[in-house]
């Protein structure tokens, strides 16, 4: 018994209408409010009177105490009605979110200005800043991580749910910040470092460059064979190759720029299980994050939920039993007593 009033108490939750206390008062109000009924006592009174009650079969006086009972019954009554509230086991609701490294090329290539962003002509880096940004804006619930490569790769954001220094860490990037060169192998691999803490299945990597791996240690493909091996998906984007503008917006071929090295980057893809997209301007590139938007979902636990249980029946039923068994005690106690 103390076991289960102990595990009321801990989950006991208050009153959804605390209000209904309130009401406690009220059949005393109503005795001292209302005009005082006829007395129920005898007319007249003999010496004999109790013997009288003997042969008819009303006695019996009072029964000592039964007033508790409908006082009692009133009390839980009005405990009904302010809804006793009980915690209810915990529940841990399913959750999707995504946990992901975004990894953009800062090399000298991304300075090119090939791309077309609101009817403008702008760099590749200030239109994939543009659209990742946006990216980003929908990302509400994710863990999202920045990585900048160029001669080197650098760690700028950890995975992290405040997306708003990811923006500014994104925003204050600029083309060379890492160096001329690119280095895809060592970005590859300094995000499989960093992912390899994550619960499997929730390593995801989302590599933008536009050019080849010409710096680095790490080869990209035996850095896409680490990313194999500790379950990290990479997804990559070949952007850029467009054609660049003049002063009088003709289309003019760039001269000097490097082909983006698709078969790689493909293969990149393949060997860690991720896709690889296309994108040779910005609208192309907003429809592969879109695409991304629906890719690698992870269910994760969300924080634990204790339901509110309803329990005014117990004291609802509670005050109805002693409601009926007063009934009949109050009756005899009004019958007793004289002639």
């Amino acid at each position: 018994m103390s076991a289960w009033w102990s595990a009321w108490q801990d989950g006991f939750a208050g009153f959804a209408w605390p209000w209904a206390w309130a009401l406690l008062p009220l059949p005393l109000l109503v005795r001292l409010l209302l005009p005082a009924r006829r007395s129920s006592a005898a007319a007249l009174r003999v010496p004999w009177g109790a013997r009288l009650d003997t042969v008819a079969g009303t006695g019996i006086t009072g029964v000592r105490g039964a007033w508790l009972l409908p006082v009692l019954a009133w009390v839980l009554l009005c405990s009904a009605a302010a809804r006793p509230l009980q915690l209810g086991a915990a529940q841990v609701p399913p959750h999707e979110a995504r946990q992901m490294l975004l990894a953009v090329d800062l090399s000298g290539s991304m300075s090119e200005t090939d791309m077309e962003l609101g009817g403008e002509v702008v760099d590749r880096l200030t239109a994939a800043k543009s659209v990742i940004a946006d990216f980003l804006q929908r990302r509400a619930g994710d863990r999202v991580g920045l990585l900048v490569f160029g001669q080197r790769a650098y760690m700028l954001t950890p995975l992290t749910l405040d997306r708003d220094s990811v923006r500014m860490q994104l925003r204050d990037s600029v083309a060379g910040l890492a160096g001329r060169e690119t280095a895809l192998g060592d970005a590859v691999g300094l995000a499989v470092k960093r992912l390899r803490e994550q619960p499997e299945g929730q390593r995801v990597l989302i590599l933008l460059t536009d050019g080849v791996n010409t710096a680095g240690v790490l080869d990209p493909l035996k850095a896409a064979e680490l990313a194999a091996a500790e379950g990290v998906r990479v997804h990559t984007i070949a952007f850029g190759g467009g054609s660049g503008y003049s002063l009088f917006g003709v289309p003019l071929p760039i001269q000097g720029g490097e082909e983006v090295d698709e078969d790689t980057l493909r293969q990149v893809a393949e060997k860690t299980g991720g896709r690889f997209f296309r994108a040779r301007d910005t609208n192309q590139l907003a429809g592969i994050y879109a695409e991304l938007d629906r890719l690698e979902p992870v269910k994760v636990a969300a924080a634990p939920v204790r339901p509110r249980i309803e329990r005014y029946p117990w004291p609802l039923g509670a005050a109805l039993a002693l409601a009926i068994i007063a009934w009949p005690l109050q009756r005899t106690v009004r019958r007793g007593g004289g002639v």
